[in-house]
């Protein structure tokens, strides 16, 4: 990973300062109303379905014990209420009070209404600008913010990811997919190979393996993505931390299938530097087979 420049933080660091004086987050009545945004944030993620406090703390980045000073609040103005959830007693749920939906709503107006006035001063044309540059702001910022964590392969994420992937690639395969033909967890964990899960915002959104075919040559196996998170770069992201582990383990080159309905894998397989080759395995699914060779590896 390139290190980051100065320059790159001081023209992030005056875009932070500048739109967040723009849109008030330094007020103390953020929107015109009687809170911090910290608490207006807050009443809005519980929203009108409710959410419990664990998700809330993953989603927000809260310390537990600011998150409970801050519904302990909100709950003596009579704009939140919590409550077991009914089905594990290890679950509490906040929701909001009729008081609570009806400041949300008016909170909603308002940035709505700020947010319109900030684009009311430019024409069409550069609304538009305006707007695409902010979704590529966003996708940068979602993908910057996931982390890629090596974990064991029998690990409860690594398990859940991989039933994820099953059920998706089940539903693409014109034949179906059989989870029989997933990795075993001690093909891809320890000395033998390895597992990465991709986290955003404490959730697993995405994984890859790597297993060991031979000596000097690994293997990669069920680079997923979930769709909430697909088109942020996050397989290519999963794939470079693949390669990084093979280099680890002494491969000098690294080999993968992919089935022919995976046509956008094909497309990242072949834009990552890797180089289509015969049949190597007698995987029912693989209609391609790829390999690269690994650099600056120390055998």
């Amino acid at each position: 990973m390139e290190p980051v420049s100065a320059n790159h933080v001081k023209a992030l660091r005056r875009f932070n300062r500048y739109f967040t004086r723009r849109i008030g987050v330094l007020d103390d009545h953020y929107l015109g109303q009687d809170r911090p945004l910290g608490e207006a944030r807050l009443l809005f993620e519980i929203g009108d379905d409710g959410a419990s406090l664990r998700e809330l703390r993953s989603r927000l980045g809260l310390d537990a014990g600011y998150l409970s000073r801050m519904i302990r609040a909100l709950e003596a103005q009579g704009l939140v209420r919590v409550r077991v959830h009914p089905t594990d007693s290890r679950l509490r749920i906040a929701e909001l009070t009729p008081a609570g939906l009806v400041e949300v709503k008016e909170q909603n107006r308002r940035a709505n209404a700020l947010a319109e006035g900030l684009l009311s001063g430019l024409d069409a044309g550069r609304r538009e600008e305006l707007t695409a540059a902010v979704a590529v702001a966003e996708r940068l910022l979602r993908l910057a913010s996931i982390t890629v964590e090596l974990v064991d392969g029998a690990s409860r994420d690594a398990r859940d990811c991989l039933a994820a992937y099953a059920a998706d690639i089940d539903e693409r395969f014109p034949e179906g997919f059989d989870p029989a033909a997933l990795v075993r967890p001690h093909e891809v964990s320890g000395g033998a190979g390895a597992f990465l899960v991709a986290y955003e915002e404490g959730r697993p959104v995405g994984c890859g393996a790597l297993r060991r075919l031979e000596p000097g040559v690994g293997e990669i196996r069920h680079v997923w993505v979930h769709p909430a998170a697909r088109r942020l770069g996050l397989a290519r992201r999963i794939l470079d931390g693949l390669e990084r582990q093979a280099v680890e383990r002494g491969c000098e080159v690294v080999r993968l299938d992919t089935h022919a309905a995976l046509t956008e894998a094909q497309a990242m397989y072949r834009a990552s530097g890797y180089t289509e080759i015969p049949r190597y395995d007698d995987n029912v699914y693989a209609a391609h087979w790829f390999e690269k060779r690994l650099l600056d590896v120390t055998c």
